[in-house]
Protein backbone atom coordinates (compact mmCIF):
# COMPACT_ATOMS: atom_id res chain seq x y z
CA UNK A 1 0.00 0.00 0.00
CA UNK A 2 1.15 3.51 -0.81
CA UNK A 3 1.10 6.15 1.93
CA UNK A 4 1.77 9.85 2.42
CA UNK A 5 1.71 12.19 5.45
CA UNK A 6 0.47 15.67 6.21
CA UNK A 7 0.90 17.92 9.24
CA UNK A 8 -2.47 19.26 10.44
CA UNK A 9 -3.82 21.14 13.47
CA UNK A 10 -4.84 17.75 14.92
CA UNK A 11 -1.47 16.08 14.36
CA UNK A 12 0.37 14.22 11.63
CA UNK A 13 -2.04 12.24 9.46
CA UNK A 14 -1.04 9.28 7.32
CA UNK A 15 -3.26 8.46 4.35
CA UNK A 16 -3.05 5.07 2.65
CA UNK A 17 -4.13 4.09 -0.85
CA UNK A 18 -4.75 0.63 -2.26
CA UNK A 19 -5.85 -0.14 -5.82
CA UNK A 20 -6.90 3.41 -6.62
CA UNK A 21 -8.87 4.21 -3.46
CA UNK A 22 -8.20 5.66 -0.02
CA UNK A 23 -8.39 2.80 2.51
CA UNK A 24 -7.05 4.24 5.75
CA UNK A 25 -6.28 7.45 7.60
CA UNK A 26 -4.30 7.22 10.82
CA UNK A 27 -2.42 9.53 13.15
CA UNK A 28 1.37 9.41 13.01
CA UNK A 29 3.87 8.02 10.52
CA UNK A 30 4.08 4.27 10.08
CA UNK A 31 5.42 3.98 6.52
CA UNK A 32 7.83 5.51 4.11
CA UNK A 33 6.12 7.94 1.78
CA UNK A 34 5.26 6.57 -1.63
CA UNK A 35 3.56 9.39 -3.55
CA UNK A 36 0.76 8.70 -6.00
CA UNK A 37 -1.53 11.18 -7.76
CA UNK A 38 -4.45 10.07 -5.57
CA UNK A 39 -2.50 10.49 -2.34
CA UNK A 40 -1.25 13.91 -3.44
CA UNK A 41 -4.87 14.89 -4.14
CA UNK A 42 -5.98 13.52 -0.76
CA UNK A 43 -3.33 15.60 1.02
CA UNK A 44 -4.32 18.66 -1.00
CA UNK A 45 -7.96 18.19 0.03
CA UNK A 46 -7.06 17.61 3.69
CA UNK A 47 -4.97 20.79 3.65
CA UNK A 48 -7.85 22.70 2.03
CA UNK A 49 -10.26 21.32 4.67
CA UNK A 50 -8.06 22.68 7.46
CA UNK A 51 -7.53 25.96 5.58
CA UNK A 52 -11.32 26.35 5.51
CA UNK A 53 -11.60 26.25 1.70
CA UNK A 54 -12.99 22.69 1.36
CA UNK A 55 -16.13 21.34 2.96
CA UNK A 56 -16.69 18.12 1.02
CA UNK A 57 -14.01 15.58 0.23
CA UNK A 58 -14.15 14.14 -3.29
CA UNK A 59 -11.99 11.05 -3.20
CA UNK A 60 -12.51 7.39 -4.10
CA UNK A 61 -12.88 5.53 -0.81
CA UNK A 62 -12.72 1.82 -0.02
CA UNK A 63 -13.09 1.51 3.75
CA UNK A 64 -12.86 -1.98 5.19
CA UNK A 65 -15.89 -3.21 7.05
CA UNK A 66 -18.81 -5.57 7.00
CA UNK A 67 -22.15 -4.76 5.38
CA UNK A 68 -23.48 -2.99 8.49
CA UNK A 69 -20.30 -0.94 8.93
CA UNK A 70 -20.50 0.07 5.26
CA UNK A 71 -24.07 1.29 5.81
CA UNK A 72 -22.90 3.40 8.78
CA UNK A 73 -20.05 4.79 6.63
CA UNK A 74 -22.62 5.89 4.03
CA UNK A 75 -24.73 7.58 6.71
CA UNK A 76 -21.69 9.43 8.06
CA UNK A 77 -20.71 10.57 4.57
CA UNK A 78 -24.20 12.05 4.19
CA UNK A 79 -23.78 14.35 7.23
CA UNK A 80 -23.08 17.85 5.88
CA UNK A 81 -20.10 19.90 6.98
CA UNK A 82 -20.95 21.80 10.16
CA UNK A 83 -23.80 19.45 11.05
CA UNK A 84 -24.09 16.58 13.48
CA UNK A 85 -26.23 13.50 13.94
CA UNK A 86 -26.67 11.29 16.97
CA UNK A 87 -25.91 7.60 17.10
CA UNK A 88 -29.63 7.14 17.71
CA UNK A 89 -30.63 9.11 14.60
CA UNK A 90 -28.36 6.97 12.45
CA UNK A 91 -29.60 3.84 14.21
CA UNK A 92 -33.19 4.80 13.46
CA UNK A 93 -32.39 5.26 9.77
CA UNK A 94 -30.77 1.81 9.71
CA UNK A 95 -33.44 0.10 11.87
CA UNK A 96 -30.99 -0.83 14.60
CA UNK A 97 -29.71 0.46 17.96
CA UNK A 98 -27.25 3.19 18.90
CA UNK A 99 -24.59 0.91 20.36
CA UNK A 100 -23.78 -0.96 17.12
CA UNK A 101 -23.71 2.37 15.31
CA UNK A 102 -21.22 3.67 17.88
CA UNK A 103 -19.09 0.56 17.42
CA UNK A 104 -19.12 1.01 13.65
CA UNK A 105 -18.13 4.67 14.06
CA UNK A 106 -15.27 3.59 16.32
CA UNK A 107 -14.09 1.12 13.67
CA UNK A 108 -14.12 3.74 10.89
CA UNK A 109 -10.80 3.26 9.05
CA UNK A 110 -10.91 6.69 7.34
CA UNK A 111 -11.80 9.22 10.06
CA UNK A 112 -12.01 12.87 9.06
CA UNK A 113 -12.78 12.00 5.43
CA UNK A 114 -15.61 9.72 6.60
CA UNK A 115 -16.71 12.21 9.26
CA UNK A 116 -17.31 10.11 12.38
CA UNK A 117 -16.50 13.24 14.41
CA UNK A 118 -19.94 14.53 13.36
CA UNK A 119 -21.72 11.70 15.22
CA UNK A 120 -22.64 12.44 18.85
CA UNK A 121 -24.37 10.64 21.68
CA UNK A 122 -27.82 11.77 22.77
CA UNK A 123 -26.32 13.25 25.94
CA UNK A 124 -23.00 14.67 24.76
CA UNK A 125 -20.02 14.07 22.57
CA UNK A 126 -19.80 10.29 22.62
CA UNK A 127 -16.36 8.94 21.79
CA UNK A 128 -13.68 9.38 19.15
CA UNK A 129 -11.20 6.74 18.03
CA UNK A 130 -8.66 9.11 16.48
CA UNK A 131 -5.50 10.17 18.30
CA UNK A 132 -6.30 12.68 20.99
CA UNK A 133 -9.76 11.17 21.49
CA UNK A 134 -12.39 13.71 22.48
CA UNK A 135 -9.94 16.62 22.26
CA UNK A 136 -9.53 15.88 18.55
CA UNK A 137 -13.28 15.44 18.07
CA UNK A 138 -13.89 18.80 19.76
CA UNK A 139 -11.23 20.48 17.61
CA UNK A 140 -12.83 19.14 14.42
CA UNK A 141 -16.33 20.16 15.52
CA UNK A 142 -15.08 23.64 16.44
CA UNK A 143 -13.31 23.91 13.09
CA UNK A 144 -16.62 23.18 11.34
CA UNK A 145 -18.75 25.23 13.73
CA UNK A 146 -20.83 22.09 14.14
CA UNK A 147 -21.46 22.00 17.87
CA UNK A 148 -22.50 25.49 18.99
CA UNK A 149 -21.91 25.14 22.73
CA UNK A 150 -18.24 24.36 22.00
CA UNK A 151 -17.66 27.68 20.21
Amino acid sequence: MAAMHIETPVGTLEVEEHEGAIVRLTWGRAREESPTPLLEEALRQIGAYFDGTLRDFDLPLAPAGNTFQQSVHREMLAIPYGSTRSYGEIAERLSTYGQPVGQACGANPIPLIIPCHRVLSATGLGGYSGAGGLDTKIALLKHEGGFPFLL
